[in-house]
């Protein structure tokens, strides 16, 4: 770790100050304005076909002006330099195109948050990547590995007309592997990456790719049918993708989530308590992009419906109050509930006393394509799977489907493990569920 690793100041890059944007949208007829700014810059190193194959540096800002004329809102967006005068004019001109709405906007404050996080330098990156793609072609030499390490400082903030002023920046290092083993017409890819803002735990990595390598030397024909599912962190998100819509605001006003009508009913097995920890790193997060304060979240206790995420704008349709949870998909987009991060309580088996308890079963690892919608119905392939027989793995699967309902799968689990990591924002465990349709 090099702490004397310069960490640009992100926020002297930024060419548009805030707050003259909005006494020009505040002089040019504008009730009320918002703007919203961030600002990033990377420097990844690439490695392709075991080889490192290059380094880059980019930088990136972005301001977005939102303004109410009359009630009606504008939204003008620029990256780089502009003019600030051009900037207003463009978002007056998209008010009139719109119909009077409730301004929500928040109340005075200031809140600064200081720089979290701490970067790597380039060379050590670029020593970390040569050593973990060492250390998989010494057990695999016929491999190909391909991978980006990335150090990057990334800069918001967000400053209305009541005098409202938040920002935060931090510095975080990612890195991703990749390993492709080609035999013969068998083709098998398998992933493995980070997101920290202190060490990385690139051995830890690379120790669960070799894993995986060594449970797939043998390709096995899967019994079909129904049958025990074993979904891997990796895999469990296929789930936790469908409970996090199910859970936003937003679809339960629109009445689409199934859950819009239980709060407080049992709605999955008693086994399962969710949260958002919005002081959890490396996904830690003060406030969201409205300026609301981000809390803690008890969603799912003991398998009861407790409570929904949302925005100041959803909450409002509710008769809530905000859950801290308005983020921007991008800055061209107003803000919508979305989640700081999902915590999945473990439990107390750890994965081969899971793999143990499965007589005839499959553990899903990748899968291809999209998971279910809404509705939790979903039928996917296995990218990367494996067969259990009596307790053990006896190979990689391959031409195999697996189908059911998100829902029902939830109301069914034998058992949650105690090996919980972080897949991007979401912490969970692997899990253990009851039977579900497995096809060639």
């Amino acid at each position: 770790m090099n702490n004397d690793l310069p960490i640009y100041p992100l926020i002297k890059i930024m060419t548009l100050d805030p707050q003259q944007l909005i006494d020009l949208a505040l002089k040019a007829g504008a009730s009320h304005a918002e703007v919203y700014q961030c600002s990033s810059q990377s420097r990844p190193v690439f490695f392709e076909a075991n080889r490192l194959k290059q380094l880059e540096s980019s930088q990136s800002q972005g301001t977005a002006l939102r303004l109410w004329k009359e009630g009606a809102p504008g939204l003008a967006v620029a990256y780089g330099e502009v003019d600030s005068t051009t900037l207003v004019e463009r978002a007056i001109a998209l008010s009139a195109l719109n119909e009077p709405e409730t301004i929500e906007l928040n109340q005075p404050r200031q809140h600064i948050q200081p720089t979290v996080g701490e970067g790597i330098a380039v060379e050590t990156l670029i020593d970390m990547g040569k050593e973990a793609i060492a250390q998989l072609r010494e057990n695999y030499p016929e491999v190909l590995c391909s991978g980006e390490f990335a150090s990057q400082e990334n800069f918001s903030c967000l400053v209305n007309s009541l005098g409202l002023h938040c920002q935060s920046s931090e510095v975080s290092t990612d890195f991703y592997l990749g390993v492709e083993w080609v035999r013969g017409e068998d083709f098998l890819a398998i992933y493995e990456g980070e997101h920290s803002r202190q060490e990385l735990a690139v051995e830890k990595a690379v120790e669960g790719i070799l894993q995986r390598l060594a449970w797939a030397k043998t390709t096995v024909s899967p019994k079909t049918g129904r049958m025990p599912v074993l979904f891997t962190p990796n895999g469990a998100t296929l789930l936790w993708e469908t409970v996090v819509d199910a859970l936003n605001s937003k679809m339960v006003l629109e009445k689409a989530s199934p859950w819009s009508e239980k709060l407080g009913e049992k709605i999955v097995s008693e086994q399962l308590n969710l949260s958002q920890q919005p002081n959890f790193e490396p996904y830690s997060c003060p406030f969201d992009d409205e300026g609301t304060i981000t809390q803690p979240l008890s969603l799912i206790r003991e398998g009861r419906l407790r409570q929904f995420y949302s925005d100041r704008t959803r909450a409002r349709l509710l008769g809530t109050e905000s859950t801290g949870n308005g983020f921007r998909p991008s800055l061209g987009s107003y803000p919508s509930p979305g989640l700081v991060n999902l915590i999945v309580e473990g439990g107390d088996s750890d994965f081969e006393q899971l793999v143990k308890q499965l007589d005839k079963g499959i553990i899903v690892e990748q899968i291809l394509g999209g998971g279910a919608d809404i509705s939790g119905d979903f039928s996917i392939n296995i990218d990367l799977g494996y067969a259990v027989e009596n307790g053990v793995i006896t190979g990689r699967v391959k031409d195999t489907m697996v189908s059911g309902n998100v829902y029902q799968v939830l109301q069914e689990i034998i058992a949650l493990g105690n090996d919980s990591r972080w897949i991007d924002s979401c912490f969970t465990p692997s899990l253990l569920v009851e039977g579900l349709s497995i096809n060639n």
